[in-house]
């Protein structure tokens, strides 16, 4: 007798619904994914839908966020090219009378963003403001009882609140935590937020710690086991664990507790990545207004500084990355900073450096070391800007070549296929090593046949290079040309171009636009900042 168990074509149809609908469920779950970080292999990415996703952002100046500003920020972020838009969002507007919250503005950020097909990180300008309490509400401005200030060694309070108050701290987190519930009722599907930043650039400027009577008889006694095992120190007083560094790190203690508290309470409404940006410790006379290297004067004590990253960590689990601003010019600095922030346990972001055309190439040297995202501040016409006012024409470059290829980027990155180049003064030239394959860059345009690349008089140029197979690379510069060689031998020995696209991505498919050979290949792919080009080459061996 024939089986007719595995034909039957209500079964078939059964089964084939199911299926569908399984399919389909899968799929939604996967485009429903909210925004994480995730590490592999000490790399680091920001999944959005499921993806790794590079922020190309653009900070508005601090006082832009609002409805009636909206219309020239979104002209400054298209002229950027970016593809996120960090704005902040002002507890002072939003809880004007405390427990009573106003939406428009944030509502105002994400339906535009939205319009202008843009993702949104949220700026939380709450208790800390570069080291000040300007953006709290007048209500709690102006009750020194239930919300008190920093008091100094000399008796006298301070623009602050303090990071030892329990009221100060439930207030703030009642605030966060309303921002973040909001947040998922209008954007828990849609992903237009990516990130919130807690706070902005968090301490005290104006003294090194809270010197109130409450806090002097907490700091005479011993240190919290929390802390010391943070720190790796034996018992003792705080003075005597600590010493010179006793009063910042006391500060560093509380205020670590008290962002985190607020960032998990925040997280526990809306599962979303939060972050914390930091005001660096610069080298005396990189910013001449903080050249005395004290904190609380130079950098706001108690922040997340250079030195101070791993206790953060340790004591602010909740909080899934420590990004810096940057705003110092010197490579060497630079490059510590990238280092500092780029650890294991820390997601590189760089959500603040200066849009002067001087600090641009720093957007390749952020990618050669695995940063999930870069963003100029202050890109909008409006505003005092630290350093000076001009248009951000280099990063806007910058986003523009790399814009198209985003994603792509971001996931070789996120791979390890990823490396860049970053010219030095006084070093026309470098290397990358990509193991069977070496490549020169060196940099300076136009560059001559048999001489020395004359590289550029303000180093500006840099390099990127991903691996996208054994013999197959993707390829772009600024003022600079690429020669890839085999190890121990020059270009051309041994070694043959077999192709060389220029083109772009469209949707995640390379789209090659011309053929480079001749001219455009001989002296290496040489690459001008008035005429931007990505090739994909591929090598051969003989």
């Amino acid at each position: 007798m024939k089986d007719t168990r595995f034909c039957n074509p209500h079964l078939f149809r059964k089964c084939l619904v199911i299926f569908l609908f399984c399919l389909g469920a899968a799929a939604f779950t996967f485009a429903a994914e909210a925004p994480r970080f995730v590490q592999k292999d000490g790399r680091w990415a920001l999944l959005v839908d499921g993806q790794p996703y590079l922020m190309l952002g653009g900070q508005l100046h601090n006082s832009s966020a609002w409805p009636s500003e909206l219309p020239r920020v979104f002209k400054a972020i298209a002229e950027l090219h970016a593809n996120t838009m960090e704005a902040p969002v002002y507890w002072e507007q939003m809880e004007p009378q405390e427990g009573k919250f106003n939406w428009d503005n944030v509502d105002a950020l994400i339906n535009g963003a939205r319009e202008h097909n843009l993702h949104v990180v949220l700026l939380w300008f709450g208790t800390w403001k570069n080291g000040n309490m300007h953006y709290v509400p007048q209500w709690v401005k102006t009750d020194t009882k239930r919300f008190p200030r920093v008091i100094r060694a000399d008796g006298n309070p301070i623009d602050g609140l303090s990071a030892s108050s329990r009221s100060n701290l439930d207030a703030d987190k009642a605030a966060f935590t309303a921002l973040m519930r909001h947040l998922k009722t209008i954007d828990g599907d849609q992903h237009t937020v990516l990130m919130v930043q807690a706070e902005n650039e968090s301490g005290i400027i104006g003294s090194a710690r809270d010197f109130s009577p409450e806090s002097n008889k907490e700091f005479a006694g011993s240190v919290p086991p929390d802390m010391l095992a943070a720190a790796h120190k034996q018992p003792g007083t705080w003075s005597e664990v600590f010493r010179d560094n006793a009063d910042e790190l006391f500060q560093l203690y509380h205020q670590a507790k008290y962002v985190n508290e607020i960032v998990a309470a925040g997280k526990k409404e809306f599962g979303i990545p939060v972050y914390i940006n930091v005001w660096l410790s610069y080298p005396p006379g990189e910013l001449p207004e903080r050249r005395i290297s004290i904190p609380g004067i130079q950098y706001p004590s108690g922040g997340a500084v250079q030195e101070w990253v791993g206790l953060w960590r340790a004591l602010a689990p909740a909080i899934d990355a420590i990004a810096p601003d940057i705003y110092g010019n010197d490579p060497d600095f630079v490059y510590s900073v990238l280092q500092a922030y780029h650890r294991p346990d820390n997601p590189l972001l760089v959500p603040e450096i200066a849009k002067l055309d001087t600090f641009a190439k720093y957007f390749f040297a952020a990618l050669g070391d695995g940063a999930v995202g870069v963003a100029p501040f202050g890109i909008d016409p409006r505003g005092w800007n630290i350093l000076g006012d001009v248009p951000a024409k280099a990063h806007a470059r910058n986003f523009a070549l790399i814009g198209p290829m985003d994603r792509e980027i971001a996931k070789l990155n996120f791979e390890g296929k990823l490396k860049t180049s970053v010219e030095q003064p006084g070093q026309s030239q470098q290397e990358l090593d990509f193991g069977d394959w070496q490549a020169t860059v060196a940099y300076g345009f136009p560059q001559n046949d048999g001489r020395r690349p004359p590289g550029n008089n303000d180093a500006h140029g840099a390099a990127l290079l991903a691996q996208l197979g054994p013999d197959e690379f993707l390829v772009t510069a600024v003022d600079a040309s690429v020669s890839f060689h085999l190890p121990g031998h020059l270009p051309g020995m041994r070694m043959q171009i077999l192709s060389a696209e220029e083109g772009t991505y469209q949707d995640g498919v390379w789209k090659p636009a011309r053929l480079w050979n001749g001219d455009e290949t001989d002296r290496g792919l040489q690459f001008h900042e008035d005429d931007p080009a990505v090739v994909r080459i591929k090598l051969g061996k003989f």
